[in-house]
């Protein structure tokens, strides 16, 4: 067998098959570019579904991550460390927020909303106990904890992981009419993506936002943006939400804030909300550790410039006018999304999405397949116009094949 086989092999016999990975191993990264052990090159088009931001081996965050390295990489929440303050401080201000809770994973950044809002409303807004609701819509992906899926849409991530999590309502994703019926004296919180990624990178109809913003400030909710994938440059903008001046009561953060060397997520919001909580009733052994505050302030100091926003702006422009023209020539069906991501749906003739993921990998690029015919694309951030058009190329070849 070839070394590719070998490892592949090795890692079927001896872990779980919870991801159906593309065969393809990678040994080494830098930019927009991968490497595989047999010392093949592949452009990378998922970035890590946006933890990879601002490209694989980052200088910039290389170089803060082995700076903490030689002098703390972990106290745990039990004592104050150096990192901690700027940290807060920093990712508030970027935010235009008063108060940060950090976590490692989305998942987990998705769970302290949902308590930070059950909480709330049993303090704050008076929601009888153990009555609270949060409404969220179809099609959502906000991770894979129990509670989570309780209130996904999506058969796979559901099924066979029952009993459910109650509290949730679910409503069509770009519906306002629905929301609001939605709607009751007991609901806390709205929870959504404004771009929703993992169903194909959906973006709601125009005035949605505003409407679910003017919504929950009218009926006592919080609204509770997960900007998880959406956030942090990728669509051309801090956050998606940018596009349509909506600001959120409160950020739901993950992936892009680790810049794909640490795990860091975190929420954030006002004083009033997130004082909710009192110590002891949340936390997380490694949540807010200095290596992760050290890479997450470089990333916020990266994103203050603007250049990547612009950059993801830019060449974004340029990637949905070069995807639009295969529109129409029977290849593709619909294109989607906003800055450096886009959902292509291909015609279904030519084959599932995972077929075509496969065929652009022959091909040294690497996209991810999604419902059926769709595919993801969301480069690095910091990918070239040149290469991006290579990959486009190669894209315009498997569908004319």
């Amino acid at each position: 067998m070839s070394t590719t086989e070998t490892a592949i092999a090795s890692a079927e016999a001896h872990s779980a098959h919870n991801y159906h990975p593309l065969p393809v191993v990678v040994a080494s990264a830098e930019g927009a570019w991968m490497t595989d052990v047999e010392g093949r090159r592949y452009l990378d088009l998922l970035a890590g579904y946006s933890a990879l931001n601002f490209g694989h081996g980052n200088r910039r965050l290389i170089d803060a991550a082995k700076a903490q390295l030689d002098r703390v990489t972990l106290t745990s929440r039990a004592f104050h460390h150096d990192r901690f303050a700027d940290f807060c401080t920093e990712l508030a201000a970027l935010c235009g927020m008063e108060t940060v809770l950090p976590m490692n994973t989305g998942a987990e950044a998705v769970e302290t909303a949902v308590k930070t809002a059950r909480k709330w409303g049993y303090r704050v807004k008076g929601v009888p106990d153990g009555m609270a609701k949060i409404i969220v819509a179809s099609d959502n992906f906000h991770g894979r904890t129990t509670t989570i899926v309780s209130f996904s849409t999506d058969p796979e991530a559901r099924a066979d992981f029952g009993p459910y999590t109650p509290g949730f309502e679910i409503v069509p994703y770009g519906d306002l009419t629905a929301m609001r019926e939605a709607m009751t004296e007991n609901t806390v919180a709205v929870l959504i993506e404004p771009i929703q990624g993992e169903a194909g990178v959906l973006v709601p109809p125009a005035g949605y936002l505003p409407g679910v913003r003017e919504l929950t400030r009218e009926r006592n909710v919080l609204f509770i943006a997960d900007e998880i994938q959406s956030g942090l440059g990728r669509t051309g903008k801090t956050f998606a939400l940018d596009h349509e001046g909506v600001v959120p009561d409160m950020y739901v953060l993950g992936k892009a804030l680790g810049g794909g060397v640490v795990p860091v997520s975190a929420v954030v919001s006002s004083a009033d909300v997130l004082g909710v909580f009192r110590p002891g009733e949340h936390g997380s052994t490694f949540g807010g550790n200095p290596l992760a505050c050290a890479v997450a302030l470089e990333v916020i100091a990266m994103l203050r410039t603007g250049e990547h926003q612009q950059r993801a702006a830019e060449l974004g422009d340029h990637l949905h006018r070069e995807l639009g023209l295969l529109t129409g020539g029977g290849a593709v069906e619909s294109v989607r999304g906003r800055g450096l991501w886009a959902g292509v749906d291909i015609a279904p003739a030519l084959g599932t999405g995972r077929e075509i993921s496969e065929k652009l990998m022959e091909q040294g690029v690497l996209v991810k397949d999604t419902h059926g015919s769709t595919i993801r694309i969301a480069p690095p951030l910091v990918i070239s116009k040149e290469d991006l058009d290579w990959g486009l190329d190669r894209l315009r070849a498997v569908l004319s094949a």
